[in-house]
């Protein structure tokens, strides 16, 4: 992984964490480059490779100047930038830190809902630009996070993070998710449902299904059409879920509310129309780790490493049949 990355995430306790394993021996206590020649021989004795954001991706050519290599530890989420069809083929164990990265998601995400619901965003824009006394209860049909409907879309980790977060709440939980069942949404204490009908049933909508082809625009003119008035629509999934265009033509109309922390670019140009929409609150990309829960993806990193080494399993591994529905 590239020096920042190991700087910014790792310190000198988790180095020593790994020294202190029986099972582990590092074979460098620095970032190694899979295209350097100096760090090829260090390289084609490692049996577990601990990647990060930044890593190159483990294709063909990579992965034959490691030939002992059984796992690769990912110390972020997504594990798709580094990952290559190669691993699975080479049957590789693969782990993530994608399970602790969900937890600073689901807590900002539940944090902007019961704001969002509070109307906190709209009543502290309209403070700044109006001196009148501001109206929220007139303002807006739903005051408040009693009893309201909130709308998950996607069962994934941060989905199902944000669900039981959710439980301390009097609120109704609905879920689109085509790989979810009647059966496990009774367990997780959710009603499972369509998305159209998650759309017009929800006072809050929270995105969390990854970017694959087949979610791409998933929520797209017609499922923004069927939200009711006063729905707020929270995204700290991936941008490119999301209609713009139509989001943006609805949010226009000043009865829909968004709360947006990914965008699609990520960094919307100076003249994007979601800049100027009324009702709409964008944060650049901060709900994931950053500073001081960092961590949690370097504990776990190293957790899964000693695991590995002293059993030959992870705790908690990535499958190949569940890869490719995967964030």
């Amino acid at each position: 992984m590239p020096e920042a990355t190991f700087t910014r995430v790792f310190d000198p306790g988790d180095l020593a964490a790994l020294h202190a394993s029986e099972a582990v021996r590092l074979v460098a206590d620095r970032p190694l480059d899979p295209d350097d020649p100096c760090d090829l021989p260090l390289l084609a004795d490692a049996e577990v490779l601990v990647t990060g954001w930044g890593s190159p991706v483990l294709s063909a050519d990579r992965l034959d100047r490691m030939p002992r290599l059984r796992a690769v530890v990912h110390s972020a989420g997504s594990v798709k930038p580094v990952v290559d069809t190669d691993v699975w083929e080479r049957r590789i164990a693969v782990a993530s830190s994608a399970a602790a990265n969900a937890v600073p998601v689901a807590e900002f995400t539940v944090a902007v809902i019961v704001l969002a619901a509070k109307r906190a965003f709209a009543s502290a824009a309209a403070l700044r630009s109006d001196e009148t006394p501001v109206d929220v209860e007139g303002s807006w049909p739903v005051v408040g996070m009693h009893g309201v409907t909130v709308g998950v879309v996607g069962a994934s980790r941060v989905g199902r993070a944000v669900i039981e977060r959710l439980r301390d709440y009097d609120v109704r939980v609905l879920v689109s998710d085509p790989y979810l069942d009647d059966d496990e949404a009774a367990l997780l204490g959710v009603t499972a449902v369509d998305l159209g009908t998650l759309a017009a049933s929800s006072d809050v909508v929270t995105l969390h299904a990854p970017l694959l082809p087949s979610t791409r625009g998933l929520v797209d003119r017609a499922v923004i059409g069927r939200m009711r008035p006063g729905t707020t629509l929270v995204n700290t999934a991936r941008g490119a879920i999301v209609d713009q265009d139509a989001l943006a033509d609805r949010l226009d109309r000043g009865d829909l509310a968004a709360v947006l922390d990914v965008t699609e670019p990520e960094r919307l140009p100076p003249d994007a129309r979601l800049r100027s929409t009324p009702n709409t609150f964008i944060t650049p990309h901060i709900a994931g780790s950053l500073g001081n829960e960092l961590r949690r993806l370097a504990d776990n990193a190293v957790r899964e490493t000693i695991a590995f080494a002293a059993t030959g399993a992870f705790t908690d591994p990535i499958v190949p049949d569940g890869f490719a529905v995967q964030a």
